[in-house]
C-alpha cells in the first residue's frame, strides 16, 4: 500500500494543511485566503471520504453512474460560475464546461475506449470536468478583469464603429488565452518534470509502463481539447456580453446589449 490510512496519515495531512494556511496568512496572500484554504482542505477530506463510499455503490448500475456524473458536472458549474462572477449570469459557465466535456466523453463511449459500465468512466470524466472547470475559471476571470481594466479602450473601439463583440474580443482574447498555459505546460513537461496521476495510478494498479503511458497521453491530449473548447466558449460569452459582472442596462434601450456598452452607445450617437 502506497499510503497507509492510519493516525500518522491524518496527523501529517493536518500539519501540511496548517502549514499551507499559515504561509498564506503570514504572507498576506489575499484577505480570507488562509481560512478558505483550511476549509477547502477539510472539505476535500469529507468529500473524498464520501465519494470513496458512494462510488462503489454507484458503479453497480448505469443510471446511478450517470447520476453521479451529473452531480459532478453540476458542482463544477456552480464552482466555476461563482469564481467568475457574483451575478445571475454565473450559470452560463455550464456551456463551456459542457461543450468541452460532453463531446469527448461521448466519443470515448461510442468508440468503446471507455465502457459505460465499470469504474473507468468516473475518473476519466472527472479529470476532463476538472480541466474544463479550471480553464473556464481562468479564462472568464482574466477576460472580465481585462475588460474592466481597459474599459476606455473598449469604449473607444465601439465609438469609432467597431462592433461591440469585436471590440471586446480585441481586449479580452489574449487574456482569456492564458487559461491554456497550464495544460500546455503540463503536456510539454510530462515525463521530464512530472509524472501525472493517471500514469502513476496505472503503474500502482499493475499496468505496464507502456499501458500507463498510453493512458496518460490520451488524458493529456483530451484535456487540451476540452480546455481549448471551454476557453473559446467563455470568450464568446464574454464578448457578447452574456457572461459579465456589470448589469446589462443598454440592451433594453436599444443600446449595445453588454457590459460597458451604455457609454459607448452614447458616444456613437454623439
Amino acid at each position: 500500500m502506497l499510503l497507509p490510512v492510519n493516525v500518522t496519515f491524518g496527523i501529517v495531512l493536518a500539519v501540511l494543511l496548517a502549514a499551507a494556511a499559515g504561509v498564506v496568512a503570514v504572507a498576506h496572500l489575499g484577505p480570507g485566503r488562509a481560512r478558505e484554504m483550511a476549509v477547502a482542505g477539510l472539505r476535500a477530506a469529507v468529500q473524498l471520504g464520501a465519494v470513496s463510499l458512494v462510488i462503489g455503490w454507484a458503479v453497480r448500475s448505469v443510471p446511478l453512474l450517470l447520476a453521479f456524473l451529473v452531480v459532478m458536472y453540476a458542482v463544477a458549474v456552480r464552482t466555476a460560475g461563482r469564481r467568475v462572477t457574483p451575478n445571475g449570469t454565473w450559470w452560463l459557465t455550464a456551456l463551456p464546461i459542457g461543450a468541452g466535456v460532453v463531446p469527448v466523453v461521448a466519443a470515448l463511449l461510442l468508440t468503446g475506449l471507455v465502457p459505460v459500465k465499470g469504474i473507468a468512466l468516473v475518473p476519466v470524466t472527472g479529470i476532463l470536468i476538472g480541466g474544463a472547470l479550471t480553464a473556464t475559471v481562468l479564462a472568464g476571470r482574466r477576460a472580465l478583469d481585462e475588460l474592466a481594466g481597459r474599459r476606455g479602450e473598449v469604449e473607444a473601439a465601439m465609438a469609432i464603429g467597431l462592433p461591440d463583440r469585436e471590440a471586446r474580443l480585441e481586449v479580452a482574447r489574449d487574456a482569456a488565452a492564458d487559461a491554456l498555459l497550464p495544460g500546455l505546460d503540463q503536456a510539454r513537461t510530462v515525463g521530464l518534470v512530472t509524472l501525472p496521476g493517471a500514469f502513476v495510478g496505472m503503474l500502482l494498479g499493475g499496468a505496464s509502463p507502456l499501458q500507463a503511458g498510453a493512458v496518460q497521453l490520451f488524458v493529456l491530449v483530451a484535456l487540451m481539447a476540452v480546455q481549448a473548447v471551454a476557453v473559446a466558449v467563455v470568450l464568446e460569452l464574454v464578448s457578447r456580453g452574456r457572461l459579465h459582472r456589470e448589469p446589462v442596462a443598454a440592451s433594453a434601450r436599444g443600446g449595445t446589449g453588454g457590459p460597458d456598452g451604455g457609454s459607448a452607445g452614447r458616444a456613437r450617437g454623439a
